[in-house]
């Protein structure tokens, strides 16, 4: 099974993304959540005009696939900004709180570990928390 990205990115009033290996699909919302059934909605509308226009399906939606949802530093500071304080952000990353605002505000891109840094820290508080039961 092939794995399709859809980048995810923040703009001005909400979140805009597209399918990195197909032109063309793309969508917008408010939420993740909303991205991700967007996405789907808008390659199953190419799908569906693919098939009635007589147009070849993009050899990358041919067949199985899963989607890859992907964010950058700022989109993920951005969304989750009302969810952690960049003092919790801190304590689980062990990034400083004004690097963070400044990744958080676009004026500086994380380097590549930094990236990393976050995204295990978030990816270990997630493990944790899926391990918790009520």
């Amino acid at each position: 099974m092939k794995t399709l990205n859809v980048i995810i990115e923040k703009s001005e009033n909400n979140y805009s993304a597209y399918l990195q290996e197909v032109d063309g699909v793309i969508a917008v919302g408010k939420s993740v959540a909303e991205i991700k059934q967007c996405i789907i909605e808008s390659i199953e509308i190419l799908k569906e005009d693919c098939d009635e226009l007589g147009y070849e399906l993009p050899e990358e939606l041919q067949g199985e696939y899963s989607l890859t949802f992907k964010m950058d530093v700022r989109s993920v500071l951005d969304f989750y900004s009302n969810i952690f304080t960049k003092a919790a952000l801190e304590r689980i990353t062990g990034i400083n709180q004004k690097q963070l605002w400044h990744y958080a505000s676009g004026e500086r891109v994380p380097r590549a570990e930094q990236a990393i840094k976050l995204e295990n820290a978030l990816h270990k508080l997630g493990e944790e928390l899926l391990s918790i039961q009520l």
